[in-house]
C-alpha cells in the first residue's frame, strides 16, 4: 500500500458499475441468492427494473468482476436461463475496532466471510499518533494474510466523534484526541478509503443486517458496557446517527443529581453508577443501574427490543439480562403494556461484523 496515494474520502469504492442505486439492488439479490445464483429474469421481476436494464448491469458487474455465470436452470418454455452468482472474493473490506485498551480487525470477503483476524493491546492514553502507528502495522499485516484487495476500511471506535467527517471529539477521559482528523489520517496512511463511526453505532449496523428484531423496519437500542457505555440506535430499520453524530451517548445520561463525578464532567452518569459497581464486584447493582439507563430510553423512543453486549455483558449475560429485564417489567407495570424484550448478544463481534458494514453495506443499498 502506497502511503503517498490520494485515497478517496467516502465510503465508496471506485468501480463505476457500483454507483448506481439500481446496481446496489442486483448486487444485493446476487449475494442474497448465494452460490446457486439468480437469473436476470428474477432479477427484472425482484427489483422491478426491466430485462434490458438488468442485463446492462450484470454486464458491467461482470466486467468488473463482481459477477460471474452458475450455470444453467431450467425455464418454463424456451432454453435454459443463465443464472449470475457474485463472486465474494472480488473484493472486501477491513473492520477495525479500536477500544480503549485494544485493537481487533478482520477482512471479510463482499459475503461477508471473514478471512482473517489479528488482535492487538492498545493504550488510547499513548496518544492518536501511537495507535495510528499500531492500527496502520496490523491493517497491513491483516491484508497480507487474507489476501484481499479491499474497498477500503471501516473503524469504530469509542465516541463522541463526526461520523461524516471522521474527527474525534473528546472522548471521555482522553481530551488529547479532541479535534483528530482520524479518517483522513488513517486514509492517508494506508492508502484506502476510510470510514469512522461510534463502536456502538457499528454494532447497530451489523445487527440490523444480521436481522436483530426479524423485522426490515424494527427498532431496537443496541447497549454497550465494556470499558465505556454507550449505545446504538436502529429506528424504522434504519441506524440513528442524529444530526451530529451524538445520538446515543447512552452512558451520560444524568440519573443522580449528587452522584459520582463522570469523566465528562458531568455528575451521577449512568457510566460513571455502572462501572463503579463493576469495579465493586457488585454485578447485581451495575444491571440495575443498566436498566434504569434502558428505562428512560425505552420510554422517549419505545423500541421493540434491547439488546445487551460488551466484554462486561460477555462475562455474566444472563445475570445483566435479568436485571434489565426486571427494572424493564417494573416500568411496564407502572405505565401498562407489555416489557420489552431483553436479549444478550456477542457485541465485540457485532462491532467488528458493523465496521466492515460500514464500507459493504453501501455497495449493497444497505447503509
Amino acid at each position: 500500500m502506497s502511503s503517498t496515494e490520494s485515497p478517496s474520502p467516502g465510503p465508496f469504492p471506485p468501480r463505476p458499475a457500483l454507483r448506481t442505486h439500481n446496481a446496489a439492488l442486483v448486487l444485493d439479490l446476487l449475494r442474497a441468492a448465494g452460490p446457486e445464483g439468480i437469473s436476470r429474469l428474477e432479477l427484472a421481476e425482484r427489483t422491478g427494473l426491466t430485462p434490458q436494464a438488468v442485463s446492462k448491469i450484470t454486464a458491467r458487474l461482470r466486467a468488473e468482476g463482481l459477477a460471474a455465470e452458475a450455470g444453467r436452470r431450467a425455464s418454463t418454455g424456451g432454453k435454459p436461463r443463465t443464472v449470475l452468482r457474485l463472486v465474494p472474493g472480488a473484493g472486501g473490506a477491513v473492520g477495525l475496532h479500536l477500544d480503549r485498551d485494544a485493537l481487533t480487525a478482520v477482512a471479510v470477503d463482499l459475503a461477508g466471510t471473514v478471512l482473517a483476524e489479528r488482535r492487538a493491546p492498545l493504550a488510547f492514553a499513548s496518544g492518536a499518533e501511537a495507535v495510528v502507528d499500531t492500527a496502520v502495522r496490523e491493517v497491513a499485516a491483516l491484508l497480507d494474510e487474507a489476501g484481499v484487495a479491499p474497498f477500503g476500511v471501516g473503524v469504530a471506535l469509542p465516541g463522541p466523534l463526526d461520523h461524516a467527517t471522521g474527527v474525534l471529539h473528546r472522548v471521555t477521559g482522553f481530551p488529547e484526541w479532541d479535534g483528530f482528523p482520524l479518517r483522513e489520517t488513517l486514509a492517508r496512511r494506508l492508502g484506502l478509503p476510510v470510514v469512522v463511526d461510534k463502536d456502538t453505532n457499528a454494532a447497530a449496523l451489523g445487527l440490523a443486517l444480521a436481522g436483530a428484531t426479524g423485522s426490515a423496519d424494527g427498532s431496537f437500542a443496541y447497549l454497550h458496557l465494556g470499558t465505556g457505555l454507550g449505545a446504538g440506535l436502529v429506528l424504522g430499520g434504519a441506524l440513528h446517527r442524529g444530526a451530529r453524530t451524538g445520538a446515543g451517548e447512552f452512558g451520560h445520561q444524568v440519573v443522580q443529581l449528587d452522584g459520582p463525578r463522570c469523566g465528562c464532567g458531568n455528575r451521577g452518569c449512568v457510566e460513571a453508577l455502572c462501572l463503579a459497581a463493576v469495579a465493586a464486584h457488585a454485578p447485581d447493582e451495575a444491571a440495575r443501574v443498566l436498566g434504569a439507563g434502558a428505562a428512560n430510553l425505552v420510554g422517549l423512543l419505545d423500541v421493540d427490543l434491547v439488546l445487551l453486549g460488551g466484554r462486561v455483558v460477555a462475562e455474566d449475560p444472563e445475570r445483566y439480562v435479568r436485571g434489565v429485564a426486571a427494572v424493564l417489567a417494573a416500568r411496564a407495570r407502572r405505565v401498562g403494556g407489555a416489557p420489552v424484550p431483553v436479549r444478550a448478544v456477542r457485541g465485540d463481534q457485532a462491532v467488528l461484523a458493523g465496521a466492515a458494514q460500514l464500507l459493504l453495506a453501501p455497495l449493497f443499498g444497505r447503509g
